[in-house]
């Protein structure tokens, strides 16, 4: 037999069940409506965010890589010598073969940007100096000519230099070019004001083009200088 109490108690549990399951409902609404409302939020401020840096970009300045201007020569250098394909070696080379028993004086390279040449000048033991043009794209040597303003005592100083001179134009090269990597340019045989020959050798350096010239101890390969040029 069912009691007032208990009939009583069934339909106050039946009402807390419902507004229990009233309540959940509610709140998964309510959760379901404030995860929309954050999407659309986080949604607004990435927009708002990419604006204000856009923003932000367009009124910085831009800022440019400071990038060192080349001197006159400098460009000149990094245009012109890379067209000459020979280098001094093989130019010394084919200029000291076009005058039998002769030795290497001195080589430059010179010409025009179109047509580089190197100019080389060798003597034999006596003294006696030829003028030998090198093309410095094919390596070809030009037919040799002789110094016609050498007196007497011209052949005997120069003579004496070679005599003096132990150390090879190419070894004094290689002395350069093991302090300084870079292209050689020019190789000269030289007084030095003590009477001992020096060599001085140009190098150029083909990451900044500058110039460094080295004098170098004709006897012993010492660097007695060096200076680079800048300009």
């Amino acid at each position: 037999m069912v009691t007032e109490s208990n009939t009583t108690a069934s339909k106050r549990s039946g009402l807390l069940i419902s507004r229990g399951a009233a309540l959940l409902s509610a709140a998964a609404t309510a959760g379901a409506l404030l995860t929309g409302c954050g999407t659309d939020t986080d949604g607004a401020a990435a927009k708002t965010g990419a604006a204000e840096a856009a923003r932000i970009a367009a009124a910085s300045p831009s800022r440019s890589v400071n990038v060192p201007r080349l001197s006159e020569d400098q460009a000149e250098r990094k245009v012109f010598i890379p067209k000459a394909k020979t280098d001094y070696e093989k130019a010394l080379q084919a200029a000291v073969g076009a005058v039998p028993k002769s030795e290497p004086v001195s080589i430059k390279l010179k010409g025009r940007v179109d047509r580089p040449r190197w100019k080389a000048e060798v003597a034999t033991a006596d003294g006696a100096a030829h003028t030998v043009r090198v093309d410095a794209v094919s390596g070809k040597a030009g037919k040799a000519r002789a110094e016609t303003d050498q007196d007497s005592d011209d052949k005997r100083e120069l003579a004496d230099w070679l005599k003096k001179a132990t150390v090879t134009a190419q070894q004094a090269a290689q002395t350069a070019t093991d302090k300084t990597k870079g292209t050689v340019t020019a190789v000269e045989l030289e007084d030095s004001d003590g009477g001992t020959p020096i060599w001085s050798v140009d190098v150029v350096t083909t990451d900044d083009w500058n110039k460094t010239t080295f004098d170098i101890d004709a006897t012993n390969r010492k660097i007695i200088r060096e200076h680079v040029d800048r300009d």
